[in-house]
């Protein structure tokens, strides 16, 4: 079809959609009208290739993956459909000819609330990858009502309020699958039954509804799908009860259970938090299993040989109760023995590990766990037998129960460790940078190491460059594209050949002029949304990131004091114009972080609203962090601060964001860090601090911190300051707990790393004043960024883990 044809035929699909499934006449439509029309439009050219997909997977019989995760940050989705498409000019063009400007009605389409930070996003950067390289997938979570939260700050304190991201009708991408149920169990008893098996009788029991998302790969027709559950009363509603004016009482199995499809993460400071918690993470993980059971079966005739055609992957803790699951599917559904339903099990999945923070590895308390799901904790306790058996036979030397899935012995009644589970019972585990998956292997999982060498392996995590850099930053993408071509896009190794440019100071200027165009932009959103005015001129220094004191917020807003104290004692210095950005959300319970967000907005509030400072620097909180604004920050950042404790971030994958769009690093050698340097080289990237060895030697010996800051002028006159009140009213006693924890523990070594800290500021300050040895150095950041793409991930995950695509890999 040609171009005029094409896009007759598209304004015919929008304006059909506007009328007959909107409800609307295109005179009185408003923006929100059209971008639902739109979708609408687009997605029958994406259902086509949907089908297409489906047949040929079930044609072919290929493995299939199942990825399993609590989040899916997906963010907006209809610019990187039209991207995939290759319809995006189109677009434009039909709305266009209708009086309609794409950019304004896409803005209209709310960020799906599905995740909180890097583990979500990061999610979904692999499902476009995966439908990219045509790995046959499916994602699996759930479809939060009202995902984490809508962070709003009032008097400099972070309020959290219901994320509303439905209120304006349902997700048009999104197609409820209501034969897709299931019937997910809890609490009850257990009783014997025929060999293995048992029969449960929980005294509960929910639905769960697939709703389907169709998620398309770039340059091709493969199209994969994310089913995200809902969760439904199975009893009805009691219309006796409501008859007779028991209205709460009548809805009372409704509110119960879809409450577990409601909030991410809700609060689990109580136990009806902590129980609502498992109770999500098993609704989920069993519904997934449940249904991908059932489509094994549609071409099978026993479950012998599923882990030659499905690869479970689990992301993170979360989903970890899959593997008494599927072995509860095995034998009890299924009448397998359970030595076979574990081998099968291990055989089908994988585990990648995405923490070495204790909290972060999930304990169940025995009674809770037993409690809730008292089927799998009979089987975990078989399974612990095997793992007992396999120890004494590999390694004899070590102690099975210091390291199998309960501990027995945690001195508060026993717990489930969900991270020993996942790994015990997977075929690989998987840490998600060099150093990380290091760590691990010395760390938290050392015993395990030893008991079964080679199951740890790194896949390092990356991002998709179709969003991160060719959609959200247009201005940079469209330089890259003239100067190398398209071919980037795909295949993010060919940035390499923008190194020769870095030294081409017409490409350097180029380079600039995007990266000013960026923060014209920047400044304008901060300007609208928080009232600040900034200069675009400015250093643009960005922490954007889950508020937690190991990422050290808190340092970087101390370095912000002593800045700003540094300026008041001599203001006529020639100073670099400087903003500092940060953005994130702190976790409801975690009362330590919402004070630092609570301490960077009253620096905020002290240092723009003093007239000594004037444009020398400014402090900005950008609220609600989620993809639409980092779409926004990224693309006008300079600086990107990744300064979390050595050997404490995982990988990290905003630093990978960062610098694809030409921002320049300072950070630790901690997480993926460390192989961006080998990337972009060390003379273009800051790091400072204790590696992650020296930070454990430097505990072991014994770390002193108020010592340490009586030795650091600055940093104690940053504190003192605090103290005093200078930031909060005079009220000395507001970030008493801060100081607290800083001069008696510091566990996250602040004090430890604040003066290298500050001698990297200053390396940066110089850095910046020389712009062509700046734009060079940010040119080589991204022609360095060809590793982080999550399509090398991907490959490599399959290569090595699922073996699911060996076209990818040059194999029959």
């Amino acid at each position: 079809m040609n171009s005029v044809l094409a896009k007759e035929d598209l304004k015919r699909k929008i304006l059909k959609r506007l009328v007959y499934s909107v409800g609307k006449d295109p005179e009185f439509a408003v923006p929100r009208d059209w971008c639902v029309a739109l979708t609408l439009a687009i997605r029958q050219f994406v259902m086509d290739r949907w089908m297409e997909t489906t047949k040929r997977i079930y044609d072919t019989d290929v493995k299939r993956v199942y990825y399993l995760s609590m989040e899916f940050l997906i963010g907006r989705l209809l610019r990187d459909t039209l991207l995939n498409l290759h319809m995006t000019d189109l677009a434009r063009d039909a709305l266009a000819d209708m009086g309609i400007d794409l950019d304004e009605i896409i803005v209209e389409e709310p960020d799906a609330a599905l995740g909180n930070g890097g583990l979500g996003r990061l999610a979904a950067c692999f499902m476009d990858s995966m439908s990219t390289l045509g790995i046959a997938a499916y994602g699996y979570g759930i479809r939060y009502e009202h995902g984490l939260f809508r962070q709003h700050i009032h008097e400099g304190w972070q309020i959290e309020e219901a994320e509303e991201w439905l209120i304006q009708g349902d997700d048009p991408w999104s197609l409820s699958r209501l034969e897709s149920r299931y019937l997910i169990p809890f609490g009850g008893h257990v009783e014997d039954g025929l060999g293995a098996s048992c029969i449960w009788h929980p005294v509960e029991q929910v639905e769960a509804i697939g709703n389907d998302t169709a998620i398309p790969g770039w340059n091709t027709r493969h199209v994969n799908t994310l089913r995200l559950w809902s969760a439904k009363p199975h009893q009805t509603f009691d219309l006796s009860q409501f008859n007779e004016g028991k209205f709460l009482a009548a809805a009372h199995h409704e509110v119960l259970a879809e409450t577990l499809s409601r909030v991410l993460y809700p609060d689990d400071s109580t136990p009806q938090g902590r129980e609502l918690r498992l109770k999500q993470e098993f609704f989920f993980t069993s519904a997934s299993l449940q249904d991908l059971v059932r489509r094994y079966l549609l071409t099978h005739d026993d479950l012998n040989d599923l882990s030659s055609h499905v690869s479970i992957q689990l992301n993170d803790t979360h989903p970890a109760v899959a593997v008494p699951e599927l072995m509860r599917l095995l034998v009890d559904g299924h009448g397998m023995e359970l030595r076979q339903a574990f081998d099968i099990t291990r055989g089908c999945i994988s585990y990648t590990n995405h923490t070495l923070l204790p909290e972060a590895l999930e304990r169940w308390p025995l009674d809770l766990f037993g409690n809730c799901l008292p089927r799998h904790l009979q089987i975990i306790e078989q399974i612990d037998s095997f793992f007992v058996d396999e120890v004494r036979t590999a390694s004899p030397e070590v102690q099975p129960e210091t390291v199998q899935a309960i501990d027995r012995d945690d001195g508060n009644g026993g717990s489930v460790r969900m991270g020993n589970l996942a790994f015990i019972g997977a075929n690989k585990v998987n840490g998600v940078s060099e150093l990380h998956t290091e760590l691990m292997a010395k760390t938290v999982f050392n015993e395990l190491h030893q008991i079964y060498p080679g199951r740890i392996v790194n896949m390092t995590n990356g991002v998709t460059p179709r969003r991160w850099l060719y959609n959200c930053n247009p201005a940079l993408s469209g330089l890259i594209t003239e100067t190398i071509g398209d071919r980037w896009v795909g295949e993010l190794d060919r940035l390499a050949d923008l190194r020769p440019y870095a030294d081409d100071a017409a490409f350097r200027d180029g380079f600039a002029a995007a990266k000013r165009g960026n923060k014209g932009s920047l400044a304008g959103y901060i300007q609208k949304h928080t009232g600040i005015v900034v200069d675009p001129d400015a250093l643009f220094d960005v922490q954007i990131k889950r508020i937690h004191e190991y990422k050290r917020q808190l340092m970087n807003a101390l370095q912000t004091i002593a800045r700003y104290q540094a300026i008041l004692a001599n203001p006529d210095a020639d100073w670099l114009p400087l903003v500092k950005i940060i953005s994130g959300k702190a976790a409801p319970s975690y009362i330590t972080a919402k004070l630092i967000i609570k301490l960077i907005n009253d620096i905020a509030y002290k240092v723009n609203n003093d007239p000594v400072i004037g444009d020398r620097l400014k402090v900005v909180f950008i609220p609600n962090y989620n993809v639409s604004r980092a779409e926004i920050i990224i693309p006008g950042a300079d600086l990107s601060e990744q300064i979390s404790t050595a050997g404490m971030e995982a990988s990290g994958t905003g630093n990978m964001k960062l610098s694809l769009n030409g921002a320049l690093t300072i950070g630790t050698l901690d997480g993926a860090n460390v192989e961006i340097m080998q990337q972009v080289g060390d003379e273009n990237i800051f790091i400072f601090g204790m590696t992650a060895d020296q930070v454990a030697a430097r505990r072991a010996e014994g770390y002193d911190p108020a010592a340490v800051i009586e030795d650091s002028p600055r940093l104690k006159a940053a504190l003192d300051s605090i103290a005093a009140g200078d930031f909060s009213d005079g009220d000395g006693s507001r970030y008493a707990p801060l100081l607290d924890g800083l001069y008696h523990g510091d566990y996250f070594m602040l004090a430890a790393d604040f003066d290298a800290y500050l001698r990297a500021q200053r390396d940066v300050g110089a850095a910046y004043r020389d712009k062509d040895r700046w734009f060079r150095s940010a040119v080589l950041n991204t022609a360095g960024m060809g590793y982080f793409s999550s399509d090398r991930t991907i490959r490599q995950y399959d290569a090595e883990i699922w073996h699911a695509a060996p076209w990818l890999h040059g194999e029959d």
